[in-house]
């Protein structure tokens, strides 16, 4: 019997042994080529000698300082490397231990920036429907996602307001092009804002390219310059959420460079340190840091890990490996041809509905009938039996439901190692149309 409680406690996992490129290995030696790098996170694969042996180098030298008492090396390089490219004004980092914890910090920095600049009645937060932003209370109340929010609704922040996602496939109209769509979606963030009062609006949060709850859906082209239009227009804080579209994932460092969009705050994470070391961060805007660097009293807000100089040393050499070795070449590549290779596997398939994402940061949306795009009956969790199949195949993907209205629809969301080649792409795609062909035999479809 495990001590360990598990997500699922009926489940009976495989005991993770090792990891080398792409591929992880079990206890007994099966190979599973991860095709999702976890939840997007193994963005250099597993077992880089690099990004270990900077691991080692630190802990040996120094793995942990309290930052209440000091700064370390490797977090003031890290921090320097990840604004030298970033959007507009970004120009401060917090690092904190993950993607939860940065969006935690992100929607407190808003807070305590606005009391800052007297304007205390700002607390309201708009986010998207079909949205994830952690699982701490507060990104919970900020995130979209049913199935996460349900069992805790009752100790939930109530200071949100929910918007429809930039979500073409089953928001556009047929007399609409993606140009009218995306302004008539970011149309309903300036009716919220109005509708709440713009002086109670404290920010926006929103996912460039919504991962796990949509299954890699980009925004169209325009939307998020005009969301940051509004925001701008009644002084309400930009978020963006790349703690799983970031890094890279979607062929740039910071996933909304793709819409020439720049936020006044950016989470990031997974990616950040490619699973080799718990790490995120926070980015912020000049104005944001030097409101919070010149207040009167400190910036009440901290956990324990801030900065952890062992943490900070690894995402610092996976983002030099990544730079060096010219892998964002490689996600628009690769991105591209496994893109194509899904497109062609699937073109005539009757249950396949969509394809979408950028870069390495693909999904695959599943439909009971692709003219009417009608879901399949959630009771049958087809995305749980996708996920049970390809990994009886050696294939790990990260399947989801809820993608169409929270409560039905199926996708599978894919998110490879940036090392990936062309024997790897193949050996996905083949696994994945082989599992997806079993689950709905499965279900009769």
């Amino acid at each position: 019997m495990s001590r360990v409680l598990h997500r699922s406690p009926a489940a009976s996992y495989p005991v993770a042994a090792s990891g080398e490129g792409p591929y992880l290995f079990d206890r007994d030696g099966t190979r599973y080529l991860d095709g999702s790098g976890g939840a997007a996170v193994s963005c250099l694969g597993h077992g880089h000698p690099e990004v270990v042996a900077a691991i080692q180098d630190q802990a040996a030298r120094l793995a942990y300082g309290h930052t209440a008492f000091f700064t370390n090396e490797p977090a003031e390089a890290l921090a320097e490397h990840l604004v030298a490219d970033a959007p507009g004004s970004l120009d401060r980092v917090h690092f904190v231990s993950g993607g939860s914890e940065a969006t935690e910090t992100a929607l407190k920095l808003a807070r305590q920036h606005a009391v800052n600049r007297g304007e205390p009645m700002r607390r309201r937060v708009i986010a998207r429907r079909q949205s994830y932003h952690g699982n701490t209370l507060a990104a919970l109340a900020a995130s979209g996602n049913p199935g996460r929010r349900v069992p805790f609704d009752a100790m939930l922040p109530d200071g949100v307001t929910r918007i429809s996602p930039c979500y073409p496939y089953r928001g556009q109209r047929a007399d609409e092009d993606e140009g009218a769509y995306g302004e008539r979606m970011a149309a309903e963030l300036e009716d919220a804002i109005l509708g709440a009062g713009p002086e109670t609006v404290l920010a926006f949060i929103c996912e460039p390219v919504v991962g796990a709850t949509l299954g890699a859906v980009p925004a169209v082209p325009g939307y998020l310059k005009r969301v940051r239009e509004i925001c701008d227009r009644y002084g309400v804080l930009l978020i963006f959420d790349e703690v799983m579209c970031g890094m890279g994932r979607t062929g740039v460092r910071y996933a909304c460079s793709h819409d020439g969009a720049a936020p006044d705050l950016l989470t990031c994470a997974k990616g950040l340190a490619g699973g080799y070391q718990p790490l995120g961060a926070v980015l912020m805007s000049r104005a944001i840091a030097e409101s919070i660097e010149t207040a009167s009293r400190p910036f009440p807000h901290g956990f324990t890990y801030v900065g952890h100089a062992t943490a900070c040393a690894a995402g610092l050499a996976v983002q030099r490996v990544i730079d060096r070795d010219d892998l964002l070449v490689n996600v628009t590549r690769q991105g591209a041809a496994l893109r194509d290779d899904l497109a062609a596997r699937f073109a005539d398939h009757p249950h396949v509905g969509d394809i979408r994402g950028r870069g390495l940061f693909l999904g695959i949306e599943l439909v009971a009938d692709r003219e009417s795009k009608r879901p399949f009956d959630p009771a049958l969790a087809l995305n749980a039996r996708i996920k049970k199949a390809a990994f009886a195949r050696g294939l790990i993907c990260y399947p989801g439901g809820g993608t169409a209205d929270g409560q039905a629809g199926d996708h599978v969301l894919l998110a490879p190692p940036f090392i990936i080649g062309d024997e790897h792409r193949a050996e996905l795609v083949d696994k994945l149309a082989d599992a997806i062909g079993g689950a709905l035999t499965e279900i009769g479809a």
